[in-house]
């Protein structure tokens, strides 16, 4: 009998604390969350009972007008007000959002943990190899080469020690001259992407996950030696029933897991800069994690692979530079299977003697076509290899070049390639306008820029690298591009990044596989064949024909706009609507001024109402020595410190 009256109480008081919790959120027309709304329930609750007594202490028994309901009323709406001032303080000091819920912090505690582990392994890492004094906060000495070299170097070895993805990253830096000293791009270019082979038991799960049969039922012969063996993938030799030789890319059991947890750390990284530094805000370092994100998980997913190939293969003309043909029914998101080419890697006929190119072309025969294939992929067919270097790239027993590798893999739509075209025409005719309007149209607009200077220094760099330099010139020609962009406030696009990126690859090799290959030459000759056509006079007038056909419409409307528009201003109704505040960024600051704007005469409304309860020394006790009102006035008084320090945080804060 008991336990059934506790039960029957605790189930009233938390009815009673569930119709606070709702009553005081729905009087505000907010949603919170839930633990904050049950404890301004319970809070009303708990207030109900001492201010119903103080208020019934206060009033003479012998009032016959009054009855306990009217005190049961007035205290319930009292505990109510209280409950809304809690939620709308706690709301100020603590906003929904900031601060995760019980379930999503016992969600997140064994990532946080992990995290952790791995945030003292890196630090670990780079204390190692003598980066422990930059952490501390002592400023790197990048006033003289030396020490720029020699940081470079400490870095290049951390990045490699750290794993996959900060391997990945120190690659991606390295192609990026705009936003790094040379020492750095020349040091981390250096970075090698292998790893000791997994244990086959491992790989033979992944298989048996993957193939749609066992490995010795898919395949006629299975070499269980791998071929090479990276941070990501290895490889390995097989044939297939129906006599083809294939490769067998297959990725390494769990480094899916270590990439996200690194992700997330170089997403929390980036975040963190982007909101405490200006120069991380000002080359989008945000903008670069999360690219840096999407292009390393569909490196990892190799169906992304398999339809890069075949993108790519399905360009027209492909018969100088031969693609790997997958077999999609065998690949999925963990093993890809390909067409085995027969040949060598071009870094080891190189470096093999001439003998190793002799049964195929010349040297600079084999350069001029991988070139002109790199620029008919990303000119014309605008999907092409984001990554040639020489490891990627085999020559072949017939003398033709083939491409490996698509995990890394550039998109441009016909707009981006319009303009780039463009830019290569302009540079052709020797013209710095139409190259600093191509450029325009290529990267994004600031809102701000000098574009006479800008046309001037693109003037310089076309005489500098465009006027007969030779291949020195060309060695030069990206990083230096990249620097006048970053010099005048324009943000690199990740498409655009991965085009100068492969350039920049792409002549690294061709510097290696025939010196003194001349890359400007090349390019011009390039839009010499392939966009002479638009300088003919036939199709100039063509094109004019077409764009006067699709201007006709609007031509047969414009006089009757024209006529209407003039009606209208000489009998006076001609107006003018203009969107104020149509800029987001306008309506956000216009936003946060009110903000401050309206806290500002709340904080001083409350104040000025809290000193005027205080002055009341009649009303109902609470104590012997204070009465309802000064306690009011009490809660007032914190309620406009609260409003008060909030105003001057913001108006304090200053952005790092």
């Amino acid at each position: 009998m008991r336990v059934l009256v506790v039960l029957s109480i605790a189930g009233i008081v938390l009815l009673m604390v569930l119709g606070f919790a709702a009553a005081a959120r729905r009087l505000l027309d907010l949603r919170f969350g839930t633990v904050r709304t049950l404890l301004a329930g319970a809070l009303a609750f708990g207030l109900a009972g001492p201010i119903a007594t103080a208020l019934a202490g206060a009033v003479s028994r012998d009032d016959p007008t009054l009855t306990p309901l009217w005190f049961l009323i007035l205290a319930g709406a009292c505990a109510l007000l209280a409950a809304m001032t809690f939620l709308a303080v706690t709301e100020a000091l603590v906003p929904t959002g900031s601060v995760p819920g019980p379930i999503e912090l016992v969600r997140s505690l064994r990532g946080r943990v992990s995290r952790s582990r791995r945030y003292f392994a890196i630090v670990r890492i780079l204390v190692r190899h003598g980066l422990g004094p930059y952490l501390r906060g002592r400023r790197a000495d990048l006033g003289a080469p030396s020490g720029r070299r020699r940081l470079a170097r400490s870095l290049r070895l951390a990045l490699d020690d750290a794993g996959v993805t900060f391997v990945k990253l120190g690659q991606l830096l390295s192609t990026r001259p705009d936003l790094l000293p040379a020492e750095f791009v020349t040091e981390l270019a250096l970075l090698q992407d292998q790893a000791a082979p997994a244990p086959w038991a491992e790989v033979a799960q992944v298989l048996a996950a993957e193939l749609p049969g066992p490995v010795d039922e898919v395949f006629a012969e299975f070499d269980r030696t791998p071929l090479a063996a990276a941070s990501v993938a290895q490889v390995y030799a097989a044939r297939l029933h129906s006599g083809e030789r294939v490769v067998v890319k297959v990725r390494r059991p769990g480094v899916e897991d270590v990439v996200e947890r690194d992700l997330d750390i170089v997403a929390r990284l980036a975040r963190t800069l982007h909101s405490r530094t200006r120069w991380a805000r000002a080359i989008g370092v945000r903008d670069l994690a999360r690219g840096f994100a999407e292009a390393l998980r569909e490196e990892l997913d190799f169906r992304v692979e398999a339809a890069n190939m075949a993108a790519v293969a399905a360009g027209p003309d492909r018969s100088p530079v031969r693609v790997p043909a997958p077999y999609p029914s065998l690949c999925g998101g963990r093993v890809l299977v390909m067409e085995r080419l027969d040949g060598t890697p071009l870094g080891a006929a190189m470096t093999g003697g001439q003998e190793a190119t002799d049964a195929a072309a010349d040297r600079t025969d084999l350069a001029r076509v991988l070139f002109e294939a790199l620029l008919r992929q990303i000119m014309l067919d605008g999907v092409f290899h984001a990554d040639p270097h020489p490891g990627n790239i085999m020559l072949l027993a017939d003398g033709r070049l083939g491409l490996l590798d698509f995990g890394s893999v550039g998109r441009l739509d016909a707009a981006l390639r319009a303009s780039l075209q463009r830019l290569l025409l302009a540079m052709d005719r020797g013209d710095p306008l139409g190259v600093t309007d191509a450029l325009l149209e290529v990267v994004p607009r600031p809102d701000v820029i000098d574009e006479q200077l800008l046309e001037r220094e693109i003037g310089r760099f076309m005489a500098r690298h465009l006027g007969g330099g030779g291949p020195a010139a060309g060695a030069r020609m990206f990083t230096a591009l990249f620097r006048i962009v970053s010099a005048h406030g324009l943000s690199v696009p990740p498409e655009v990044a991965a085009v100068f990126r492969a350039l920049a690859t792409v002549e690294g090799t061709l510097t290696r596989l025939a010196p003194g290959f001349d890359l400007v030459a090349e390019a011009r000759a390039f839009a010499e064949r392939h966009f002479a056509a638009r300088r003919d006079p036939g199709t100039v007038r063509r094109l004019a024909e077409e764009e006067l056909v699709a201007l006709l419409p609007m031509l047969r409307r414009l006089p009757r706009r024209v006529e209407r528009i003039v009606g209208a201003a000489e009998s006076g109704r001609l107006s003018v609507n203009v969107r104020l505040l149509a800029d987001d960024r306008d309506r956000r600051h216009l936003t946060g001024l009110l903000h401050q704007a309206l806290l500002t005469v709340l904080a001083a409304a409350t104040g000025i109402m809290a000193v005027v309860l205080l002055g009341h020394e009649s009303g109902p006790r609470v104590t012997a020595q204070v009465t309802l009102y000064q306690l009011l006035a009490y809660n007032l008084l914190v309620v406009a410190s609260v409003l008060a320090l909030r105003v001057l945080a913001g108006i304090f804060r200053r952005d790092g």
